[in-house]
């Protein structure tokens, strides 16, 4: 994909033909982020009960019904089908703190990269898909519905917010709406919902993991972390200037000053890890240098 500041309608489409090769459900490949015991509970489609039958050699003894089988004195187990589809929950964060890049474009369109792959991947799993958009200022609640013209709506949306992001808007505080966000989203996704938080974690505190807790409880979680890798460590030269649109500033360099910006970093990520490691979310963090399917593929495709 070429590189922008903002993304464009026909970029978040086109990415329908790149959201192969990768999975949302439980089942996953044995080198996906979301593999093996400590990854994501991952429950997948719901499961209804369909009828109780005898045990036939080969049954999974799981599915026992012991009660049944206490009264009649014959082994029975529980038959279960799936539901034919999941509703999956985009949050999708397009704040102005999202407006940054330092190569190939900013976390905002790179958010708007990873929302629209997901939406597509959903839809061609047979999921309904729905996204929670939020700025600085609104918010956007599209209900999860299974359909092209679903998804569209939501990669128009979406497209429409990055665009009117600007460096020449004014300094706003809008950390406090990451949690305004996800109240929303607590109170939409009830339960058995794949909820995909797509943010830059900007406002994280404490209400943040009760939210999230909430959340996870009765949902599956996956948190891709937006991060642009100028936010890690600082070019190797002297002062460098910067702005905020208004006042301009000048960031010092040298050893020690890098030392303590990596080691801030560092820290952030670590009570981020702990917050969300504590109620069994994954993290996948996506950088804004690299393509988004490359690193979604690495992370959670079939692909090594």
């Amino acid at each position: 994909m070429a590189s922008h500041a903002h993304t464009r309608l026909e970029d978040l489409v086109r990415l329908r033909h790149a959201a192969a090769g990768f999975s949302l459900l439980p089942k996953q490949p044995i080198n996906s982020l979301l593999s093996g015991q400590h990854a994501s509970r991952l429950r997948g489609r719901g499961l209804m009960f369909e009828e109780l039958r005898d045990y036939r050699p080969g049954d999974d003894i799981r599915q026992m019904d012991w009660k049944a089988t206490a009264r009649l004195r014959k082994p029975y187990i529980r038959v279960y089908s799936e539901e034919r589809e999941r509703p999956v929950l985009l949050l999708v964060d397009q704040r102005s703190s999202m407006f940054f890049g330092s190569a190939r474009t900013t976390k905002a369109t790179t958010a708007a990269e990873v929302a629209a792959l997901a939406a597509w991947r959903a839809m061609d799993g047979g999921d309904r898909v729905g996204a929670i958009l939020f700025d600085d200022h609104d918010t956007i609640e599209l209900r999860p519905r299974r359909s092209r013209e679903s998804v569209l709506h939501i990669c128009h949306e979406i497209t429409r917010m990055n665009q009117g992001l600007s460096a020449g808007s004014p300094p706003v505080d809008s950390s406090g709406r990451l949690n305004d966000a996800l109240q929303l989203c607590v109170n939409v996704a009830k339960h058995d919902c794949l909820v995909i938080l797509i943010t830059d974690y900007n406002g994280d505190n404490e209400a943040t993991q009760r939210l999230t807790t909430r959340m996870a409880s009765h949902n599956d979680l996956l948190a891709c972390l937006i991060y642009d890798p100028l936010g890690i460590r600082l070019p190797a030269q002297g002062h460098l200037p910067a702005t905020d649109g208004e006042i301009q500033y000048s960031i010092p360099g040298g050893e020690q000053f890098d030392r303590s910006y990596q080691d801030a970093f560092r820290a952030r990520c670590g009570r981020l890890r702990e917050r969300l490691g504590a109620i069994r979310v994954p993290i996948l963090p996506i950088s804004t240098h690299e393509p988004v399917t490359d690193q979604v593929m690495a992370a959670m495709g079939e692909r090594s």
